[in-house]
């Protein structure tokens, strides 16, 4: 009966504060149990949308990956480019000089000035196999 007359004693603003505590009790014990209530569903929206981005980060992270390993080797690419031109220009700077320094250089070709060109020639076909006229470019050896 003691429940009885507590709930006299009760204003119906004290009633309704009683039945939210309960209600609150009732959902911090069902939380330390394990249980959740998500009419929404917002939980799991949440979820698919977290998964959405970290799927989202690794590929944006695999993608920057692979570009910078492109990056590099097109870097390497261009380096070995820029040192056969080097060689080259070296090798032609040597021959010129080499041809216009020489005694016969206005003179008809002779054997001597023909085996400096095609020196010369044999040169730019090591610096660079796959240019018309190279051995490896006719396919012979």
């Amino acid at each position: 009966m003691r429940g009885r007359d507590l709930m006299r004693a009760l204003t119906p603003l004290g009633r309704l504060a009683l039945v939210g505590v309960l209600v609150l009790l009732m959902a911090v014990a069902g939380r330390g149990l394990g249980l959740s209530w998500g009419p929404f569903n917002l939980q799991q929206r949440r979820l698919e949308v977290a998964d959405a981005r970290a799927t989202r980060a690794e590929h944006d992270a695999e993608a920057r990956r692979i570009e910078a390993a492109g990056q590099g080797q097109q870097a390497a690419r261009v380096e070995i480019h820029h040192r056969q031109i080097l060689a080259v220009e070296r090798a032609t700077v040597a021959a010129v000089t080499q041809a216009r320094s020489a005694e016969n250089a206005n003179e008809p070709l002779d054997l001597v000035r023909a085996d400096r060109l095609r020196a010369h020639d044999r040169e730019l076909c090591r610096l660079a196999p796959d240019l018309d006229g190279c051995a490896a470019a006719s396919g012979s050896s």
